[in-house]
């Protein structure tokens, strides 16, 4: 049974490393639902999430695949871990002096808070779970949306635990840092 897999995956922050990420799902016909990357708080590492709909095999392939690459550090599959996931969506929706209250008053209900205004539009700023973001774009929507951008998914685990610290106590990491 296919559901939405997160994966989360710790590269080296190097040119080429996404290219290389990008690739593999590309040369295994595994379609990218979401990615998002940004550094992390240590030096020369970066945080690839990853979501994908796949079955349960086909996710453990991905997972074994993301290791063979040269820069991977390590990956977490979060699917059935607990974890807070949130994407961040900008929207720009038509706005006129007669219906600006009610879209604002919408923007309260789904805390979302408006970052520009335009004679015409409001531009939005909403972060969420998808649910959530599908749900006050469904609500805007009769108002008409002017444009949308959202950023895809970010997780991470619930609790005090880091990977990521134990990722820096590892060998493969300690030569990074020592360059």
């Amino acid at each position: 049974m296919k559901r939405m897999h997160t994966f989360v995956a710790y590269v080296e922050d190097l040119p080429g490393v996404l290219n290389r990420v990008s690739s593999l799902f590309r040369r295994r016909g595994f379609n990218i639902a979401s990615l998002t990357v940004g550094r992390t708080d240590r030096e020369g590492i970066s945080r690839m999430t990853i979501m994908l709909e796949a079955d349960d095999d086909t996710a453990r392939r991905v997972e074994a695949n993301l290791y063979k690459l040269v820069n991977t550090l390590l990956v977490q599959d979060l699917t059935h871990e607990a974890a807070v996931t949130r994407d961040l969506m900008l929207v720009k929706v038509r706005a006129d002096s007669a219906s600006r209250a009610q879209v604002m008053q919408l923007c309260e209900v789904f805390r979302a808070r408006v970052v520009d205004v335009g004679t015409a539009t409001l531009m939005i700023e909403a972060t969420g779970t998808a649910d959530k973001l599908e749900g006050f774009l469904e609500v805007l929507a009769p108002f008409g949306i002017v444009e949308m951008v959202r950023t895809g998914g970010i997780a991470m685990t619930r609790g005090s635990e880091s990977a990521l610290e134990k990722l820096v106590e590892s060998p493969q990491v300690a030569k990074l840092a020592a360059g």
